[in-house]
């Protein structure tokens, strides 16, 4: 009976494997023990890159299915890897390893969109116009040119047809989305539709140059007084939703010391000065470059620091920036109460049930990074155990909080490829100091102080119209409540205690007004006690009196009052 079982049992099991493999779940079987009902033979059909697909863990299989999806997918996956709070970090390790090999689209399509675009012949534009490419991504392609008046600019050119392919390709995402949120939730990809719509937007923006060019002239009337930090101009003239012309700088990276000391650079100067535009672009403007690799850093000969490449963007809004200052400020003071604050104050919406865990961890993190060096302590790692905590307690903040912790832990990383010594997270704790002393300045205060005005203005003004459509509801019968199971136990719960106190309080009632009939009726009711007074009402005025006191002492303690 038992060799039959165990017999049933395998040949179901080969079943299940055959099944799941046929609908393509290797995952389900690669992460089982069902792995051992799979032949070898059978997995090394299975290949990517001639290693069977079952070697690869789950995320690294996702990650070489978006390589293979195309563009859009890379390019997705290149956007959510700034978004710890609704993916797990070993997908985002693996969507940072993602690279977009495209290959260049040709010169004659370069050519007719340009000419499209502006209504003008390519040679009406530029004196010359390099044919060859140099450098070709997922959404455009870039040339080198130079105007009529001698002016060396870079033309970016999008891709032909690629708004449509991305429109498509979001299209069908969420389609498998809303079909499948249960097992993306499942998997850890929590709230699996804000993730298409996040790319959906960041995508949109992308797609339209004229974004581009809006953001370089912000952030160049940020630092027009600025001699050390230089923002390469757009021509608007020139530049329309798929054509976007720039201004061409010479230099060479912001890595390339031996370039940087050749011609008479401090290393440690630019290191320096490149962290406190950086910072100055988040805590002073709200407004930030979201991509500051070294690639989008030139420094010129004469030392001046420019950044290109403003397709991505960050915004932080005045409450989020004092909130996000208040984090570092509490953990450079080594206070894990605040700094619990701070991350709640930042937070859209929250999971946390345990304030005092979540003080706990915070105060591992301090106690950890209070005793290391410069050279030990490290801005990413930081940044990654912060994610992991939010991730943990299911907080949801605005998507430029993780950019930014992004974009310090590449900024540190360059840093101290230039200059060793450099350390982040004092260059950091001056704009705290300086934003504090902003956020409880008195012209800050009358803002806030006119801004709660204005908002409870604005609820008194809502609540008789509100109130007047809830009674019109309930008159005509239409006022529907809403609750789920999880609402219904303190509901429940609340009418139970409501209900035994409404007993106890009969129950008290009914023992007084015996006690009082009693007494009416004198000897008639019964023995009397020495006093004159009936035994029975006696008896029931200390009932009444035990059952008054019991009911009051838990209404006492409950609180509620």
């Amino acid at each position: 009976m038992l060799f039959t079982n165990t017999f049933n049992n395998l040949k179901r099991a080969q079943e299940i494997v055959a099944i799941l493999g046929k609908y393509g779940f290797e995952d389900v079987i690669a992460n089982t023990s069902l792995i051992n009902l799979v032949s070898k033979k059978k997995q090394a059909s299975w290949l990517r890159d001639n290693k069977p697909t079952l070697q690869y863990t789950r995320w690294e299989r996702i990650r070489l299915a978006f390589e293979e999806l195309g563009p859009t997918f890379v390019k997705g996956a290149q956007v959510l890897s700034n978004r710890p709070d609704i993916l797990p970090q070993e997908l985002l390790k693996e969507f940072e390893k993602l690279q977009s090999d495209v290959p260049p689209f040709d010169i004659a399509i370069v050519r007719q969109t340009i000419e499209e675009e502006t209504g003008q012949k390519l040679e009406e534009i530029f004196a010359y116009f390099n044919n060859q490419p140099i450098g070709s991504a997922s959404i455009g392609q870039v040339h080198f040119a130079r105007l009529k008046d001698g002016t060396e600019v870079v033309v970016k050119v999008q891709r032909p047809r690629v708004r449509f392919v991305v429109e498509t390709d979001i299209s069908i995402m969420k389609e498998v989305v809303r079909r499948g949120a249960k097992f993306f939730e499942q998997n850890g990809i929590s709230n699996p539709m804000d993730v298409v719509l996040a790319f959906e937007k960041s995508m949109q923006k992308e797609l339209d140059y004229t974004t581009e060019a809006r953001n370089i002239e912000q952030f160049r009337s940020f630092y027009k007084e600025r001699t050390d930090f230089y923002v390469p101009r757009a021509f608007r003239q020139y530049s329309t939703e798929k054509v976007l012309v720039l201004e061409f700088v010479k230099g060479c990276k912001v890595t390339d010391v031996e370039q940087l000391e050749a011609w008479g650079l401090s290393p440690k100067k630019l290191a320096e000065a490149g962290m406190n535009i950086y910072l100055t672009q988040i805590f002073e403007f709200g407004f930030f470059h979201a991509d500051p690799h070294p690639g989008n850093i030139i420094i010129r000969e004469d030392g001046v620091i420019c950044l290109i490449d403003f397709g991505m963007v960050g915004k932080l809004m005045k409450r989020d920036k004092f909130a996000f200052a208040g984090v570092f400020i509490a953990m450079a003071q080594q206070n894990a109460r605040n700094m619990a604050i701070s991350l709640q104050k930042l937070a859209i919406e929250d999971d946390i049930d345990d304030i005092n865990a979540l003080e706990q961890d915070l105060y591992e993190i301090i106690q950890e990074y209070s005793v290391l060096d410069v050279a030990d302590s490290s801005m990413a790692e930081l940044a990654n155990t912060l994610q992991n905590l939010i991730y943990q307690y299911k907080i949801r903040v605005p998507g430029a909080i993780f950019i930014i912790l992004r974009a310090l832990a590449i900024l540190e990383g360059i840093g101290k490829t230039v200059y060793p010594e450099m350390n982040a997270f004092e260059a950091v704790k001056p704009f705290g100091t300086k934003l504090v002393m902003e956020q409880y300045s008195s012209a800050n205060l009358q803002e806030e102080i006119l801004n709660r005005f204005v908002n409870i203005t604005a609820f008194l003004d809502r609540v008789p119209v509100d109130l007047k459509d809830i009674l019109t509801k309930i008159k005509k019968g239409k006022l529907h409540l809403e609750l789920s199971p999880a609402d219904w136990e303190p509901i429940v719960r609340n009418i139970g205690i409501f209900t035994n106190r409404l007993a106890l309080s009969l129950l008290i009632g009914f023992c007084l007004t015996i006690s009082g009939l009693a007494m009416i009726a004198g000897d008639h009711a019964g023995p009397l006690t020495s006093g004159g007074m009936p035994y029975i009402s006696v008896f029931g005025l200390i009932i009444s009196g035990l059952l008054a006191f019991f009911v009051f002492f838990s209404i006492i303690r409950s609180g509620r009052y």
